[in-house]
């Protein structure tokens, strides 16, 4: 599993873009994480699927309420990944009112999750494998914190949290 100290993984990620801008076509995007991060602070959640109650109705709306908060700590960019596809995750920024808050990032395959080392096996659920809920603060392509919540949980890996993380 990836710890404090480690690189964020060499992997890509998919936005879906509505509008096209900064180099992007609308539709799905490829985002390098390794240069995404580069030179930049990002608050990183992750959680096991998009349109699910506890990642609709708390994580992604808390992380949107307390952007502000965010930025003005010194996090460039938000990012809420998940093992869906890019498509899923444009239609839930959508629902969740996240644009140019939240950076909605699909994780189809699951390449970057198990590159992290943070699956949840939901197989027996019929989602197949999937993302453990979890927050990490990265700074320069490094994971400086990483908060990993326990099965069924939602105590550590909140907006709140971050926002401690980040003024400390």
């Amino acid at each position: 599993m990836i710890k404090v100290g480690d690189n964020i993984p060499h992997t890509t990620l998919m936005e879906y873009s509505e509008v096209e801008g900064e180099g992007c076509s609308i539709g799905p995007n490829a985002v390098d994480v390794s240069k995404a991060t580069a030179g930049k602070t990002i608050a990183l959640f992750a959680l096991p699927g998009a349109f699910t109650p506890t990642c609709s109705a708390k994580h992604v709306p808390g992380y949107v309420e307390k952007f502000a908060e965010l930025k003005a700590a010194g996090v460039d960019e938000i990012w809420c990944v998940s093992v869906n596809d890019a498509f899923v995750m444009g239609a839930w920024a959508r629902d969740q009112k996240s644009n140019g808050k939240v950076r909605m990032l699909a994780d189809g395959s699951a390449d970057f999750t198990q590159a992290t080392g943070l699956t949840l096996d939901l197989t027996a659920r019929g989602m197949g494998v999937r993302s453990n809920r979890y927050s990490m603060l990265i700074k320069d392509g490094k994971v400086v914190a990483l908060n990993v919540e326990a099965s069924g949980k939602f105590e550590v890996s909140d907006a709140d949290t971050m926002l401690t993380l980040v003024k400390a």
